[in-house]
């Protein structure tokens, strides 16, 4: 029978303190997680408060250093006073004593009470049915099918459903609830209270003028909406008998409406991306600052600090540790910005050609060329490059979209996917819309430029350029 053994092995590996474990995480957020993550530690530690006097350094200074805390660029000018004079007098009232307009408590114009506020759907709904000349009944079942609809605008309920949920006395019969579905789909927007996609698209043809093309437009959607969706020009055009150019134009129409009418009311979900650099270029030179809006003005409380450490013992350990956590925070906020500077300064060197002449001269990059320049590891310039966006005269683009992989060329040279995603698009751009190129034929012509790419790699980077395929590019005549 073993007996158990207690044994001693020595082993080596290697561990984050807790300092570096909070840089790594806090060097991996994005910059609204980021902010959210500091404004999270002034609520909770009393050694942080925010910098109302932190200053921001005159443009195109170079690197800044990770101790002390980094000077920023000031990169954005002021916005100029608007004087209330210069608001049109039609528009706004007049500018005289007499104006309605509501003041902030500074005595200035107070724009926010000049945005345009959110009519939900249903409350847009209820505004027309409101005014509409209705007997009670006719006026409550339509509101019941209002309250029914979904974000969309689609009825996904049946009529059969509706009528045990209607407040009316007596219940209402199969008439009068298609009566009021009807009424209801003659509101603004139109399509508006649609069971399926055919029916919203069918109330929206209404608006299709001459009479021939919305006849053929009807029948299209009624009876071939799966060929419409195939994009399927020739065959549409043997089924209901009329060119394929007459067809096309048709469709085209069709494409333009609407599917989700719904989506027109209520809060807007758009989210925006604010830029963690900014790259300019000053004096003929391409230069990258921070953008000081993301930088949080923190620091540490000076006085708190000092008083702690006059008045220190063990009974206090928790306050150690927050004060210890402060510094902690201090010093990463300052290497955070300090490397995705640097990153940013080192990818602007290197792809400044793309910023004077677009992807088509963007050259191929790696990690390992802007870690072995700066002295970082891979993984941190990973880091940096991921969630974190530049703006450039030509948009605004992730960190990482800089870097791409060297494809070999017939002169022995390299060049990057992204410049033959950018030639890729140019010929498609250029291609004759009755005869368009085929992803073999784009590859045979990279192939007469000096660029070796296989038709399923031309094929991928059009997908990843959200361009259709040729079928559905070509155009009849």
């Amino acid at each position: 029978m073993n007996s158990p053994v207690i044994r001693l092995e020595h082993r080596q590996h290697q561990t984050l303190t807790p300092r570096l474990q909070q840089a790594v995480r806090l060097l991996q957020l994005s910059s609204l997680d980021f902010a959210q993550e500091i404004q999270q530690a002034v609520g909770s530690n009393p050694f942080l408060e925010e910098d109302p006097d932190a200053h921001v350094a005159a443009e195109g200074e170079g690197p800044a250093p990770v101790e002390p805390v980094p000077s920023w660029a000031e990169v954005a000018p002021s916005a100029a006073p608007v004087s209330e004079a210069t608001w049109d007098r039609e528009s706004w009232g007049p500018a005289g004593g007499g104006s309605t307009r509501n003041h902030s408590g500074d005595g200035e114009l107070d724009l926010v009470e000049m945005v345009a506020a959110e009519v939900p759907l249903r409350h847009h709904l209820h505004g027309q049915i409101n005014v509409l000349p209705l007997s009670e009944r006719d006026r409550a079942l339509a509101a019941t099918i209002i309250e029914a609809l979904d974000d969309d605008g689609y009825l996904r309920l049946t009529l059969e459903e509706l009528r045990g949920l209607a407040e009316c006395s007596p219940a209402p019969d199969e008439t009068e609830m298609n009566v009021a579905l009807k009424l209801v789909q003659s509101l603004e927007p139109a399509g508006i209270a649609a069971r399926d996609v055919r029916e919203c698209l069918l109330l929206q043809l209404k608006e299709i003028e001459p009479a021939q093309d919305r006849d053929l437009a009807c029948r299209i959607v009624s009876n071939h909406l799966e060929k419409l969706a195939m994009r399927d020009i020739n065959g549409l055009a043997k089924l209901v008998g009329a060119t394929p150019a007459q067809v096309e134009a048709v469709c085209e129409r069709i494409r333009h409406l609407d599917p989700r009418p719904g989506w027109r009311f209520g809060p807007s979900n758009t989210q925006f991306v604010t830029p963690d650099v900014i790259v300019r270029k000053v004096r003929g030179v391409w230069t990258a600052t921070l953008n000081p809006d993301v930088v949080p003005k923190v620091r540490l409380n000076q006085v708190y600090a000092e008083l702690f450490q006059r008045h220190r013992d063990s009974k206090h350990s928790e306050l150690a540790a927050h004060l210890q956590e402060a510094r902690w925070t201090v010093r990463n906020v300052e290497q955070r910005f300090a490397t995705i500077l640097n990153v940013a300064q080192a990818i602007v060197k290197r792809q400044r050609h793309f910023l004077e002449y677009g992807a088509l001269a963007m050259k191929p990059l790696g990690l390992r060329e802007i870690a072995e320049e700066l002295g970082l590891h891979e993984s941190t310039v990973s880091r940096v490059t991921n969630n974190k966006y530049m703006a450039t005269p030509l948009g605004v683009f992730e960190l990482k979209y800089f870097f791409s992989r060297a494809l070999p060329t017939v002169s022995g040279g390299a060049c990057s996917a992204t410049a033959i995603r950018g030639l890729i698009k140019d010929m498609i751009e250029a291609e004759d819309p009755s005869n368009p190129l085929s992803d073999a034929q784009i590859a045979r012509q990279l192939a007469r430029q000096g660029l070796t790419v296989a038709r399923r790699t031309v094929t991928k980077y059009r997908q990843m350029l959200k361009l259709p395929s040729v079928e559905k590019r070509r155009r009849h005549s």
